[in-house]
């Protein structure tokens, strides 16, 4: 038999050695996978005693309880080079009757002696850290259904809250408190309405057509009396947006919606109401168009409404312009944004903060 190199002598003893000295969990098995060597975190870690492990085969650890066909094949696998295995998770059932998740990763190290090899195999315990894992989704689904029930019971809450409103509408003597109370009554049922849709959504992004034509439907459900005569659409693109756009989104189209059914048709004036949303990439629209009687000369009223500084505000939440084209006959309102818009917004909205 030819004499060892003095190389592959050297290699062995070295490797044998970082075993020993590793604080990592190590074993190291020759060619007939008995352990050679095992460091002291691997034995700490699986409760075996470092004096017993010497000349076992890793099958043989724990009263056998380590010899499973799965290991095996991982092994077999690596001694023999037709794989190599990083990191297979596995559970191993010990004596004592506990259950281990751990991940296994076995190299087969080169010494240049095909007849005497040796795998480094480490065995890392993630038996806890799934357990943490486990128990944080459940605490996320948790969660979870307790926001869904949530949302559930203040989409009723408003729902309610919107009824009374338009009861004690109904009720009222002077035209502008009722005109007030309809107003508030259709602003409660627009939160309502996306609280619905959030909650469908499961905490997910928002469908945007969907979301704005059922607002819009339920909006002209108890605006729109004759639907021969006024008619409210929608032209959405099919897009799905984060849950707190849709909410700015949905009360700029109720404000919109509400001002042109109240004043773009006096006197039983038929007409056309469309909400428009087109988006390109980061860009997007957002409009309200109608066929009525336009805009009147003296705006400054309507610029002091509390409707318009509501819509003024979400725009500059958005990051958005607000633009009025006058489209004879009729009015377009529209929320124009870009990255461009939105730079120069929040570097406006920056100077009047440090101004102040």
């Amino acid at each position: 038999m030819a004499a060892e190199h003095p190389s592959t002598n050297l290699g062995r003893t070295l490797g044998l050695a970082v075993v020993l000295a590793s604080n990592a969990p190590l074993l190291l098995l020759d060619e007939k996978l008995e352990i050679v060597a095992a460091s002291d975190s691997f034995c700490a870690a699986f409760g075996i005693d470092p004096a017993t492990v010497a000349g076992q085969t890793i099958y043989d650890l724990d009263h056998h309880h380590w010899d499973l066909p799965r290991l095996r094949s991982l092994i077999d696998a690596t001694l023999t080079g037709a794989a190599n295995v990083e990191a297979y998770e596995m559970e191993i059932k010990t004596s004592a009757g506990q259950t281990r998740c751990i991940v296994i990763k076995a190299q087969l190290l080169d010494y240049g002696d095909i007849h005497h090899s040796r795998m480094l195999v480490t065995v890392i315990d993630v038996t806890e850290a799934r357990k943490d894992a486990k128990r944080h989704k459940e605490l996320i689904q948790a969660n979870a259904a307790l926001l869904h029930e949530i949302q559930h019971r203040v989409a009723n809450s408003l729902q309610i809250i919107a009824s009374i409103l338009m009861q004690s509408a109904r009720k009222m003597q002077s035209e502008e408190a009722r005109s007030y109370l309809s107003d508030a009554h259709q602003r409660v049922m627009s939160i309502s309405t996306l609280q619905r849709h959030l909650a469908e959504s499961d905490g997910k992004a928002v469908e945007l057509q969907p979301y704005l034509a059922q607002l819009c439907a339920s909006i002209g459900a108890s605006m729109i009396h004759d639907r021969r005569q006024l008619t409210l659409t929608t032209r959405i693109d099919p897009v799905s947006i984060d849950g707190d756009i849709s909410v700015s989104m949905g009360l700029v189209v109720t404000e919109l919606v509400i001002n042109a059914l109240k004043h773009a048709f006096p006197d039983n004036r038929p007409g056309n109401v469309i909400v428009a949303y087109a988006a390109n990439g980061d860009d997007w629209a957002l409009s309200v168009s109608d066929d009525g009687v336009g805009m009147p000369d003296d705006t400054q009223d309507v610029r002091a409404g509390l409707g318009t500084r509501i819509i003024q505000a979400l725009a500059k939440q958005l990051g958005a312009i607000i633009s009025v084209t006058d489209t004879a006959p009729g009015t377009r309102i529209s929320l124009n944004h870009s990255v461009k818009i939105g730079q120069e917004v929040a570097a406006r909205d920056e100077a009047e903060s440090t101004a102040i």
